[in-house]
């Protein structure tokens, strides 16, 4: 049985305890997008740091359907917050570049450029990147190596999407961004969609081994093989010296 209370606390705790030894006084820098995984690392920076030290950056790729969602949580959480538009950048890039992207490299492209954009944000706010994976996602490689994998502290990397949710709701944020349909913001599906499974039985299947569809199984097995590259450490020779 999941303690979303106690874990909900313990993860507070573990944020100030983070923040002590890493960057006392430093502010949380974040990303908002709008959906639950960005909104509740917000709020549980807020609960362990207080909102005077916690910063938002929406960042649109020209214009964001949903960008209504990330100012009313950051109206909720009464943080100060900028908006930094990264198309001028993404297009920058991507005409630099003397041959046709990839599709996926296309996709990945603002995901790595929002991520550079908070490292800046925060080195000139003496802030530190808050990462806003969750335990699901990273299962199954659903994240940007470098994008929004990236951070200097993960409060929800070993929480899945059915536990952030319960944690969500103590938190108190509003049922629209702790519900909002997951959408990667790169190609226009929701996560789901892409995915091919929803993520309860992710969830389930991640916690108690259990799953009924034998070809979900089978394709959540392969892509966490494909992607544990992606939870560890860059490979690095060691001389024998």
């Amino acid at each position: 049985m999941f303690d979303a209370e106690r874990v909900k606390n313990e993860c507070i705790e573990w944020i100030r305890a983070f923040f002590e030894e890493n960057g006392k006084g430093c502010n949380a820098v974040i990303g908002i997008s709008g959906g639950k995984d960005s909104s509740i690392v917000a709020a549980l920076c807020v609960a362990a740091l207080g909102k005077e030290r916690v910063i938002g950056v929406l960042m649109p790729c020209g214009v964001q359907h949903d960008i209504d969602k990330a100012e009313l949580l950051v109206r909720h959480l009464d943080i100060k917050h900028y908006v930094v538009n990264i198309k001028d950048a993404v297009d920058g890039v991507t005409n630099s570049i003397p041959f046709p992207l990839s599709d996926q490299s296309r996709m990945n492209l603002p995901a790595r450029i929002r991520m550079a954009t908070l490292y800046a944000v925060s080195q000139s706010n003496n802030g530190r990147v808050a990462n806003t994976c969750n335990l699901s996602e990273d299962w199954v490689g659903y994240s940007t190596r470098y994008g929004d994998a990236a951070g200097d502290f993960s409060p929800c990397s070993h929480l899945t999407v059915q536990e952030m949710k319960q944690i969500g709701r103590l938190l108190g944020l509003p049922d629209v961004l702790v519900d909002k349909v997951p959408i990667d913001g790169l190609c226009g599906k929701t996560d789901e969609e892409n995915l091919g499974f929803t993520y309860a039985e992710l969830d389930r299947y991640i916690r108690e081994g259990v799953i009924e569809d034998a070809a979900k199984k089978e394709k959540i097995d392969r892509l966490h093989r494909m992607n544990l590259f992606k939870l560890q450490l860059m490979p690095a020779f060691e001389p024998n010296l």
